[in-house]
Formats: structure tokens, C-alpha cells, sequence
């Protein structure tokens, strides 16, 4: 408990300490961006982890005698053209749009910030040579690659995640190899070095809680380019496929409807994609105005 104080004879009140609601307060007036950002995330969020309570009807069954439903009070989306109701497949759609982008954006960290870190503490010939070959990951289209190992390794989540992680692993080891550059020659490197500190400790120890700030702030700006990738995938059919609720899958089914009048089949999965991913950038905006004043006060 916090214990009031004494200062010049006057007693002062015991300082209260940071509340989650303070901290939410305190981004809100910080960052605004952020702050609808985060609502959106954390809307689609409660969307995926109670999709089981709020679903209406299972999002993988059939009925065969209400094919092509428009919205009604018992499909409250319509159904589409294999008798499904589009609402439940919305919500369910949520689970995939994180579970893709939560595990491609870790294991885009994992693979580069050690090699940001180890390019730009070591440099010379070894930096060259990472930083070549992430440049050339990033020199062809991203979709273009993603679309063409898919195809070749398999058409699976599981798959579809490794690649998105790969192929985005460069951003992380940039920012992070930039910072590094600019903090080895510091005093508080030199002295860690100075004092016979092995270099994994130099790293992860001294290094590493210096350079990672710039990688956090692109976490979501990066899981939003995730989900667009993955549902970019799935609508040209080699990502997940239907009858997979995911939000590329269903567009991909419901764009042949349209023509026909059955407008509804992708015009939800389409506008809860378009929602994720805004929130996504606008919170990745907002976190990196947070993480960086100067950009904060440019504004």
C-alpha cells in the first residue's frame, strides 16, 4: 500500500499507482491513431476468441434448401452458394486473419533481429553477405515469391505462415542492423566489451533492449501487410481454401455471384478484411509515433 508523505511539514498524498484504465488514457491522448487502432484489434480480437458463443450457426455446415440466401433476421449476411451463413464464416474468419498474422510477424522477429544484431555489430564481409541476401528477398514482389513457394511446398496454414514469416524477416533485420550501427561505438558497448564480455552477451544483453524499440513499432504494420498477403493468397486459390472460413477464400467464392445479383456473399468477408487490416495500420501508426517523439512532435 502506498504511504503518504511528508515534504516541508505538509503531508502529501500517497502516490497512486498506473491503472490499466490510466494507461489506456494516456495513449489516448498520446496517440488518438493508436487508439482507434486498438479498439478495431481488440473488437476483431473478443470476434476470435468468443466466435464459438456469438456464431448463430456452425460456419462449415451446409444447408442445402437456403443456398444464396440475401440478409435476413435468421442469416443476418445471407448465405452463400453452398447454403452457409456468411455472418458465422465473418466471425470464425477472425481466428484465421490472427492466427496467420500473430505467428508470420514472431517468426519474422525470431529470424530477423539476431540477424540484424550479428550484421551490424559484426559488419564487413558477413554483413555484406545478410544483408545481399535479404535485399534480394525484397528486390522481387512479395506475392509473386509467396505465390510461387505455396504452390510448391503445399497449400496449408502452416505454410502459408512460414513463408509470410520468411519473406518479411528483412524489414526486422534492417531496422534493427541500423540501430545496432549506431549504437556499437557507444561507451556503454565499449565498456561491456572493455570488461570481457563474450559477444552473444554484447548482443542479447547490452544491444538488443537498445535496437528493438524500431522492430516493435513495425509489429503491426507488418501484420496487417500479413493478413493481406495470406487473404491474397487464398482469393487466387493457392493459400487456405474454401470451405476454410477465411477472408480471401469467402471473396474469392462470392466475386462470381456478384454479376449475378448475390452481392452480399463477398461484400462482408470483404469489408471485415478491410477493417482488420485499417486497424492494424492505424494502430502500427500510432505505435510508432509513441516509440518515437520526434515523429510525434513532426506531426
Amino acid at each position: 500500500m502506498a504511504e503518504a508523505t511528508e515534504i516541508d511539514g505538509e503531508t502529501a498524498a500517497p502516490a497512486r499507482p498506473f491503472s490499466l484504465r490510466d494507461r489506456l488514457i494516456g495513449i489516448v491522448r498520446l496517440s488518438p491513431t493508436a487508439a482507434a487502432g486498438l479498439a478495431i484489434i481488440l473488437f476483431f480480437g473478443v470476434l476470435a476468441l468468443f466466435a464459438g458463443a456469438l456464431m448463430p450457426h456452425d460456419p462449415v455446415s451446409s444447408y442445402p434448401d437456403r443456398v444464396l440466401q440475401p440478409p435476413s433476421a435468421e442469416h443476418w449476411f445471407g448465405t452463400d452458394g453452398n447454403g452457409m451463413d456468411v455472418f458465422s464464416r465473418v466471425i470464425y474468419g477472425a481466428k484465421f486473419g490472427f492466427g496467420i498474422a500473430i505467428p508470420a510477424v514472431i517468426l519474422s522477429v525470431v529470424i530477423g533481429v539476431p540477424v540484424g544484431l550479428i550484421a551490424g555489430y559484426r559488419g564487413g564481409l558477413l554483413d555484406e553477405l545478410l544483408m545481399r541476401f535479404f535485399d534480394g528477398l525484397r528486390v522481387f514482389p512479395s506475392i509473386i515469391l509467396a505465390l510461387a513457394v505455396v504452390a510448391a511446398t503445399g497449400q496449408s496454414l502452416l505454410n502459408v505462415v512460414l513463408v509470410l514469416g520468411f519473406l518479411d524477416s528483412p524489414v526486422f533485420a534492417r531496422v534493427v542492423r541500423s540501430e545496432v550501427l549506431a549504437l556499437r561505438s557507444s561507451v556503454f558497448v565499449e565498456s561491456a566489451v572493455a570488461a570481457g564480455n563474450p559477444t552473444w552477451r554484447i548482443l542479447f544483453v547490452h544491444l538488443l533492449p537498445n535496437a528493438i524499440q524500431g522492430a516493435m513499432a513495425q509489429t503491426a504494420v507488418r501484420a496487417a501487410w500479413a493478413v493481406r498477403i495470406s487473404a491474397t493468397l487464398a482469393f487466387l486459390g493457392v493459400g487456405i481454401q474454401a470451405p476454410t472460413p477465411e477472408g480471401g477464400a469467402m471473396i474469392r467464392q462470392g466475386a462470381e455471384f456478384m454479376i449475378t445479383g448475390q452481392w452480399w456473399v463477398a461484400l462482408f468477408p470483404g469489408l471485415a478484411l478491410i477493417f482488420m487490416v485499417f486497424g492494424l495500420n492505424l494502430f502500427g501508426d500510432g505505435l510508432q509515433d509513441l516509440m518515437d517523439p520526434r515523429r510525434r512532435a513532426a506531426k
